[in-house]
This record gives structure tokens, sequence and C-alpha cells, in this order.
């Protein structure tokens, strides 16, 4: 064969592994990722056994703290004249919390609103509203009653109400926290002795719920007016599960 023929079809089959090389890349670079991985097999399971079970308690505890709901609104026929005048009757109810003796910390704004009144037909406005309402933490609740007469009648707080609640509740919840793991250790111990089994050291314990008495309403500014407003009790409630193992 001649030099020259050789040269060629050598330069042609260079030229097709190049090809063929090329081709594998892409269809390589296309595949999804493979992972290998080298699978264990184990020839026994162990299987953890216990008494799982709940415990409930509640604790209860006199309320020191009275957390107020103030609001006062106004109605004009712009939102501009709405809102100025609702400015003054809110300056007008903070000014009365401060002659109680309601510190700066203790008072701040829970909402605002302002909009549009509408006429009977619902389709032309005939004014505007503004709304504001206040939170106002109260520390003698003994006295809450003549606080919301005084925030009524000489604040022109409207919308009022009134929440009890203590102001340190993590010792309550601890030691109701306690009675209610003392609870779930009474059952555990009651199921183990009758599947005649010994109880075990706890495995976990969780927390699942506290809760406390809902808030105390109380009347609008057309109310009359309120000496005392009965404080009580608050139940500081705690549900925990907890897990022993069987000894």
């Amino acid at each position: 064969m001649p030099s020259s023929v050789q040269v060629a079809a050598i330069s042609a089959a260079m030229v097709l592994v190049a090809a063929i090389a090329v081709a594998a890349i892409v269809i390589a670079s296309n595949r999804p990722p493979t992972l290998l991985v080298p699978v264990a097999s184990t020839s026994s399971t162990t299987v953890q056994t216990g008494i799982l079970t709940s415990g409930d308690a509640t604790v209860s505890r006199k309320p020191d703290l009275a957390i107020i709901s103030a609001g006062v609104q106004s109605q004009a026929s712009t939102a501009a004249a709405a809102q100025g005048d609702l400015a003054s009757k809110a300056s007008k109810l903070i000014a009365r919390l401060k002659s109680l003796g309601v510190a700066d910390s203790d008072l701040s704004t829970s909402g605002y609103w302002v909009g549009p009144t509408y006429d009977p037909s619902g389709r032309s406005i005939s004014g505007y509203q503004a709304n504001e309402q206040l939170n106002v933490k109260w520390h003698n609740v003994d006295t809450v009653g003549k606080t919301l007469d005084a925030i009524v009648q000489d604040g022109g707080a409207t919308n009022v109400g009134v929440s009890f609640g203590l102001a340190d509740a993590k010792s309550a919840q601890a030691e109701a926290r306690s009675l209610a793991i003392a609870d779930a250790r009474s059952r555990a111990q009651a199921m183990a002795s009758a599947a005649g089994v010994k109880l075990g050291p706890v495995v976990s314990v969780s927390d699942l719920s506290t809760s406390s008495r809902p808030p105390v309403g109380y009347g609008s500014a057309t109310a009359a007016p309120v000496s005392m407003v009965p404080v009580g009790q608050m139940d500081v409630s705690v549900t925990v599960e907890v897990d022993f193992a069987i000894a």
C-alpha cells in the first residue's frame, strides 16, 4: 500500500476513535448518577420493651397580674378628622392611666384601625371610623375593678376587657409538672403490677400541654360602674407522657 494511502487510513481511524470516545462521554453525562452502597445483613433484632403512660396535674394560684384591654373610637366625615379626634381621646385615656400609676413599660398599643363607614345601602361612604386598642399591665389585682371604672368613666375607654395571669408562672408549672410525672409513675406501677413485671427507670419524658383560665370579660362604657371584679384562682394544668423501661 502506498505511504500516502496508509497515512490517510490511519488519520481516518484516529478520527473515528475520537468520535466514538466523544459519543461515549456524551452518553455517560446524560445518565443519572448511581450510588453503590454495600448492604449489611443482620441476623437478629433487639426489641425494646417498656410501659408508656401519661400523667396529669393541676396547681391553683391566685393571679397577681391583670391584663387590661381598653380602646377608644371616633367617627368623622373624613379619615383625617377621625384620626385627629381619636388621638385626642387616646391622649385623655393614656393620661388617666398614668395618673393611676401605670408605667410606660406596662402600656402598649395592641391595635390601630381606620376605615370608611357606609350608608344603609352599603354603596356610598358616609364617613370614617378610627379605633385604637391599648394593653395595660396592672399589678394589683385586688383593685382592678376600681381601675376599670376609672378608665371608663374618666378616661372615655370603650371595648374594655380584662384577663388574669401570673407574673412568673414557671414555679407553678414546675410544681404541676412534678405532680404529673408522679401521677404517670403511679399509673405505670399499677400496670406493671398487673402484668407481673417490675418497673424500670424512666426512658423519656414529654410535656404535652399547659393551660390556664380564659380571660374574664367586662362591660363597655355604657355599663354601670363596677367596684369589684372577683379574681378567684387560676389553674395551671400540665399533662406529661412518660416511657418507663421494664426491669
